[in-house]
């Protein structure tokens, strides 16, 4: 047991980047170093060039992880050097890895400009210095295999990084809504209890007794305040839970001045209209708010053509009512999205109704009445 712990414990101080690295660079010069020391006291003086080579490669290899491109371009200029002085006769181990390296830490563009151009000073290099008949593929082969194994280890870790966070923030989910039922079937239904108890006694209260008619007013009103607030906490986790960090970057209805003037300059006129006297509006109802209309204004830019946008935000005493209306004309796209499905799940979980479709007179409607308090 002692042994397996001090095992794991050398192998994950190995795994670290920089022990690794330095581990990688003493594996590859030991016997080469050796090797050299043994063949100059025998006389043989012509491998002092190649280990000189071969020893400059591994060093580069240092920065690797930090400098790819640069790695790969010292690597590949020493072997031109090694295979023109007859000192290599193909390419080496070191730039091997290099390119592994490349392909593993680069991505896009930089990693085919760079393979490509590496490929072909090594194929020119081996052709006209080595004669070597199909020099042009086995520099194919050196380039184009460890570049293609780096690119598919980096794709299975970004994979696997993104599968452990995904896992993550399904388990964050689910602790709050676990919280969120909890607050529910506990807090909230105590809270009614008491509500009820209190009503049930200023209601049977002999006449004379308003102190104790106030005091139990006063708890009622309490215990209504407690229970709107706890309708808001709950909406507050599910909607963290579900939606991401929208509480966070505060997004809501305070903000649509912001984002119609973000539309307009991105070459979408809009205007906003705002009707009834604002009040502070749940947490999940403001950032329902705020996500119908920046959805609904990308629509009209992926969809419509030559299109103008009215946003009607309207306050009524009971609910929240907003409107988005365009005018354009509609354009060929590819597959549709899921924004509409979005907005549809963002109104059900506020206990709100959505509707969408083509206006009769040309254009799209989106409007969506959110209540302001659930029955």
């Amino acid at each position: 047991m002692r042994v397996a712990r001090t095992f794991m414990t050398i192998v994950r101080f190995l795994r670290r980047p920089r022990v690794f690295d330095t581990t990688l660079v003493i594996v590859l010069l030991a016997p080469v170093l050796l090797g050299a020391i043994s063949m100059i006291a025998r006389g043989e003086t012509w491998a002092t060039l190649s280990a000189a080579f071969h020893v400059a490669g591994s060093l580069c290899l240092l920065m690797r992880r930090g400098r790819p491109i640069l790695t790969v371009g010292l690597v590949a200029a020493l072997d031109v050097v090694g295979i023109m002085t007859q000192s290599l006769f193909f390419t080496s181990l070191p730039s091997l890895i290099a390119c592994y390296s490349l392909g593993r830490y680069t991505t896009g563009r930089p990693t085919l400009i760079t393979s490509a151009a590496v490929f072909v000073v090594y194929a020119v290099d081996t052709e006209v210095f080595l004669a070597g008949t199909g020099s042009w593929l086995g520099s194919l082969f050196a380039v184009l295999v460890p570049v293609g194994i780096g690119q598919l280890v980096r794709l299975r870790t970004e994979l696997d990084e993104r599968g452990r966070q995904e896992a993550a923030d399904a388990a964050v989910r689910a602790e709050r809504r676990r919280i969120a039922r909890e607050l529910h079937d506990v807090v909230a239904h105590h809270i009614t209890v008491i509500n009820a108890l209190v009503g049930g006694a200023r209601a049977t209260l002999p006449p004379g007794q308003d102190v104790t008619k106030n005091a139990l007013e006063s708890a009622e009103q309490t215990a209504r305040q407690a229970m709107s607030e706890m309708r808001r906490l709950l909406d507050v986790l599910r909607v963290d839970g579900n939606e991401g960090p929208d509480a966070a970057t505060g997004v809501g209805a305070e903000r649509l001045p912001v984002l119609i003037k973000e539309a307009g300059s991105s070459g979408l006129p809009a205007s906003l209209t705002v009707t009834g006297e604002p009040v502070e509006l749940p947490s999940a109802v403001d950032h329902a708010v705020y996500r119908i209309v920046q959805e609904a204004l990308t629509n009209t830019r992926k969809h419509a053509v030559s299109a103008r946008t009215s946003v009607r935000l309207a306050y009524e005493p009971a609910a929240v009512e907003v409107e988005v209306l365009d005018d354009g004309l509609p354009k060929e796209v590819g597959a549709p999205g899921f924004g509409l499905v979005g907005m549809a799940e963002r109104v059900a979980l506020c206990g709100g109704r959505l509707s969408t479709g083509r206006r009769p007179e040309g254009g799209f409607r989106v409007h969506a009445r959110i209540p302001l308090e659930r029955p």
